[in-house]
C-alpha cells in the first residue's frame, strides 16, 4: 500500500502584486519584522519523531503521523491510501483535474510506503519517498538570441526568447546546458520552441517545433574571455583548460576562502582584489596591508582591520580540505578525501601519484586521475609556496590511527560522548562517517547493541562490528 501526499505553504490572494503564490509566500517569509505572517497558512506532510530506549518510532506508520499532527491542532495535507501504482496514476489523474480549484499551488504528488522506514527518512534523498510530479505547463515561442555565461571558465548557454507567461511568471530566458543540447534539438536562432517550467520554477526549452528558412546557426564562442585561449568543447561542456586562466585564478581564491571559511571576504570584496591586481593567487591574500584594503572603495579602517585578523585566524589546514581549496578541475572535497583516505597521507606522496596509481582508488577513473595528475603539476608551485611560507599548515595526519580509512555510523546514546563529537574523532584520524547501516561499514557504534534498532539488526545481519561508545574511545586512543 502506499499513501500519497503533498504540501504547500501560501499566502492568501491579496498580494495580488505577486507573480504566483509561491512568491508571496517565500517574501514574507524572509521578513525580518514579521508584517504580513498572519497571512500565511503552514500545511504538513511529516512528523520526525524520537527513537525510544528500543528503537521503535511512536508512530505506527505514516497515517498515524498525520492523525496526531491533526490532532495537535495543525492543518495536514489531504492523503489517499491505495492498492498499487495502477492506482496511484488514476489518482494523479484525478487531483490533476481539480488542480485549478484547490485552495493553494501544487505542482505533483508525494508517494510512500504506509509503513515508516527510519533508516530510508534519515538519507538526504529518502529513496522511498517518490516525488510523482504534474505535467508542466508548455508555452510556444521563438528563440531570439543565445548568451554564453561563463562561471569559472565554464561556459553555458542561455537562449533569449520571446516573452511567454508560465506559472504565472513571465519567462524570457532558458538554460540550454551545454553544446550538446543545443546540436541534438538542432536548435537555431528564430528557431520556434516549446518551452516549460522545470519544478514550476526552472525555464526549459523542450523541444523544436520548427526551423523556418530565415533561422541562423548558433555561434560558440572559441576563446576564453579570461586568458585568449582556445576552449575546449567536450559536448557535455565548453570550458578554458588553463589552470591559470584569470577567471579560474579568481574562482579559485573565492573557493579557498569558502573551504578555510574567512569570514567576511565576500564575492564582491574579492573581485575588487583581483581587478586591482592586489590579488592574483591565493599566496596574495597573505600579503594584503591595511593600507591596500583602505585603497577600495567603502572600506573603513575598522573592517580592514577586521578582515587582516580573520585573514590570519585560520592556520591549520585539513589535507583534503587543502587540495580542494585550490579548485582543481574536477576536485572537490569528496575526490579530495578519496585520495588522502586511499593511502596518500602527505602532500608529497599525492604529488608522486601516478595515474595510474589514482585509478586504483574506488571512483576514481582515468580521465578523472588524468586531470587531478595535470592540475597538481601545474599549481604545485603556488600549492607549496603558500605552506613554505607558513601562510597555513597542514594537521597532523594520524596515519597508524586504526580508525583511518574505517567506516563508522552511529546510533543511539553514547555515554560522554555526543555523535557530532564521535563524528569528529573518525574524521580527524581519516576515517569516515556514514548516516546508515551497509555492506561496506566496518563498525556501528551504539552503548545499547542489544537493542531491536534497524540499525543493529541490519549491521547483526551483515556481521558488522557493534562497538560500544568507550570501545570507540579506546580504538581511538582516548579512553581512560
Amino acid at each position: 500500500s502506499y499513501s500519497v501526499t503533498g504540501v504547500q505553504t501560501c499566502a492568501l490572494p491579496i498580494y495580488a502584486e505577486k507573480a504566483n503564490c509561491r512568491n508571496a509566500a517565500n517574501g514574507l517569509m524572509k521578513r525580518k519584522d514579521g508584517q504580513g505572517s498572519e497571512d500565511l497558512d503552514v500545511v504538513c506532510y511529516d512528523a520526525k519523531g524520537i527513537l525510544g530506549d528500543l528503537g521503535a518510532t511512536p508512530f505506527s506508520d505514516e497515517i498515524t503521523k498525520l492523525e496526531w499532527l491533526k490532532a495537535c491542532g495543525f492543518t495536514v495535507v489531504r492523503t489517499a491510501v491505495l492498492e498499487g501504482m495502477d492506482k496511484v496514476v488514476e489518482y494523479r489523474g484525478k487531483v490533476m483535474a481539480e488542480r485549478a480549484t484547490l485552495a493553494f499551488d501544487i505542482d505533483g504528488l508525494v508517494v510512500k510506503p504506509v509503513a515508516i522506514d527510519e533508516e530510508d527518512s534519515a538519507k538526504p534523498r529518502p529513496e522511498k519517498q517518490i516525488a510523482f510530479k504534474f505535467n508542466p505547463e508548455e508555452a510556444v515561442t521563438t528563440l531570439k538570441e543565445v548568451v554564453w555565461s561563463e562561471s569559472r571558465a565554464l561556459y553555458t548557454p542561455i537562449g533569449i526568447v520571446d516573452p511567454v507567461r508560465l506559472a504565472g511568471t513571465t519567462v524570457q530566458r532558458a538554460n540550454l546546458c551545454n553544446p550538446d543540447m543545443i546540436r541534438q534539438m538542432n536548435l537555431k536562432i528564430g528557431s520556434r520552441v516549446v518551452i516549460t517550467k522545470r519544478g514550476e520554477i526552472i525555464p526549459k526549452i523542450e523541444v523544436v517545433v520548427d526551423n523556418g528558412p530565415e533561422t541562423l546557426e548558433i555561434v560558440h564562442p572559441e576563446l576564453c574571455l579570461g586568458c585568449a585561449g582556445p576552449l575546449v568543447d567536450e559536448g557535455s561542456r565548453l570550458y578554458c583548460p588553463n589552470e591559470l586562466c584569470p577567471n579560474k585564478e579568481l574562482h579559485r581564491i573565492e573557493k579557498w576562502i569558502s573551504v578555510l571559511d574567512i569570514r567576511d571576504f565576500g564575492s564582491a570584496l574579492v573581485k575588487k582584489l583581483h581587478e586591482k591586481a592586489l590579488v592574483r593567487t591565493i599566496s596574495d591574500l597573505y600579503l594584503l596591508t591595511k593600507e591596500d584594503l583602505l585603497s577600495l572603495d567603502r572600506m573603513g579602517e575598522v573592517l580592514a582591520e577586521k578582515l587582516l585578523r580573520n585573514l590570519k585566524a585560520r592556520r591549520e589546514v585539513d589535507l583534503a580540505d587543502y587540495i580542494a581549496a585550490f579548485d582543481i578541475d574536477k576536485v572537490g572535497p569528496l575526490i579530495a578525501r578519496k585520495i588522502v583516505d586511499g593511502g596518500f597521507a602527505t602532500l608529497e606522496s599525492i604529488f608522486s601519484a601516478k595515474t595510474e596509481d589514482l585509478t586504483s582508488l574506488e571512483g576514481i577513473g582515468e580521465i578523472l586521475a588524468q586531470a587531478i595528475t595535470q592540475g597538481l603539476a601545474v599549481l604545485r608551485p603556488e600549492m607549496e609556496k603558500v605552506l613554505e611560507r607558513g601562510y597555513v599548515r597542514l594537521k597532523r595526519q594520524e596515519g597508524d590511527s586504526p580508525l583511518r580509512g574505517k567506516k563508522f555510523c552511529f546510533t543511539g546514546e553514547l555515554a560522554g560522548l555526543s555523535r557530532s563529537q564521535a563524528a569528529a574523532i573518525v574524521k580527524e584520524a581519516g576515517g569516515v562517517v556514514k548516516g546508515s547501516v551497509s555492506a561496506d561499514l566496518d563498525f556501528l557504534v551504539t552503548d545499547d547493541p542489544a537493542s531491536g534498532s534497524s540499525k543493529n539488526l541490519k549491521a547483526k545481519e551483515l556481521g558488522i562490528s557493534i562497538l560500544s561508545g568507550p570501545e570507540f574511545l579506546a580504538m581511538a586512543g582516548r579512553g581512560d
